[in-house]
């Protein structure tokens, strides 16, 4: 049972920087939202996948936010923590930056919520790693993540409802 000690979300974050090519990018050289959302989606999973130590997959996608656009040419750059943890899920927050390595002008560029399940080897949700929160960062994200937790599970109520 090592594996439910509780972590803490540096012991699981990431980041990853990937050079946008012509394949990511409509003919404008605009890179597509899907490809971000894909490569948000893959450090994410890692993420999850590091601190439960189990398979993950993904439950939700809590709003995909694009604040300026990606080009052909950029180094898009993903940062991903875990900021909450229930009792088979998490969330997994992740920024995205763009940087141009040419002028090495950088921007925010979006920023998404994903929710993860830890499953067993039958593929059914297990119990992961609860959180170890040290910083004030921490237990602010841990606070705000809760909140959109609560939200979603109010909408699904009255989704069910219809």
């Amino acid at each position: 049972m090592a594996r439910l000690a509780p972590k803490k979300p540096s012991e699981s974050e990431m980041s990853t920087v990937r050079l946008m090519m012509p394949t990511d990018a409509n003919v404008l050289g605009n890179v597509f939202g899907g490809a971000i959302m894909r490569y948000m989606d893959e450090i994410a999973a890692i993420v999850a996948w590091r601190h439960a130590g189990i398979n993950c997959v993904t439950a939700s996608i809590d709003r995909m936010n694009f604040y300026a656009p990606v080009y052909v040419g950029n180094l898009l750059i993903l940062k991903a923590t875990v900021n909450y943890v229930g009792t088979t899920s998490m969330e997994i927050g992740v920024r995205i930056e763009a940087l141009d390595p040419t002028t090495r002008k950088g921007a925010q560029t979006g920023s998404c919520y994903l929710t993860y399940v830890g499953l067993d080897n039958k593929g059914r949700p297990t119990p992961i790693p609860k959180l170890l929160l040290t910083t004030k960062e921490e237990r602010k994200r841990f606070k705000q993540a809760l909140a959109r937790r609560k939200l979603r599970e109010a909408g699904d109520a009255v989704l069910r409802e219809r």
